[in-house]
């Protein structure tokens, strides 16, 4: 066997980054039948995807940001005010997400990350099921991935206004 030097760097490479993703699609493409069905269509890229609450004065109450990729929804962020807090404004704001992600987007499952001092029981109440849960993720706290399956019906608007359009959010 022949033994080789290597050096290894710490460095960050914005480039090699770029040359990094592109090899690692590479060969996943190459290796898996349903990702390589997946090159090319639309479905191959992430797509943003926002929804703001503003109050009457148009500052932010609340907000979600994801993104879709294939059909999944992956909500990164979910935060409500602490003044807006107990009126459901996350609740709607995640059914909105939900509603556009399924039905703009043909998304058919949710995916997210929450630490135990968050919101995981807020996500467990809106039909999402833990599916990995990491402990000392950081030290002395626990990470949750939670995820849902937008079947019919899901992501309506729990709240008593209807759907979500008015009332502040857009």
């Amino acid at each position: 066997m022949v033994s080789r030097m290597f050096r290894l760097e710490t460095e960050v490479d914005k480039s090699r980054h770029d040359l990094l993703r592109r090899r690692l699609r590479d060969t996943n493409t190459a290796a898996s039948p349903i990702l390589r069905a997946l090159r090319g269509t639309p479905g191959e890229r992430e797509r943003p995807l926002q929804v703001w609450a503003l109050d009457d004065t148009g500052a932010v109450a609340g907000g979600l940001v994801g993104h879709t990729w294939t059909t999944w929804l992956h909500v990164t962020y979910l935060w409500v005010d602490e003044r807006h807090r107990g009126a459901r404004l996350g609740s709607r704001l995640l059914a909105h997400a939900e509603r556009t992600a399924r039905d703009e987007r043909g998304c058919t499952a949710v995916r997210l990350e929450t630490w135990d001092f968050q919101a995981p029981e807020f996500y467990k109440k809106q039909g999402y099921d833990v599916v990995c849960v990491i402990p000392d993720y950081p030290p002395g706290i626990t990470e949750y991935t939670l995820t849902k399956h937008l079947g019919p019906g899901s992501g309506d608007d729990p709240s008593p206004y209807g759907r979500p359009g008015g009332v502040g959010i857009s």
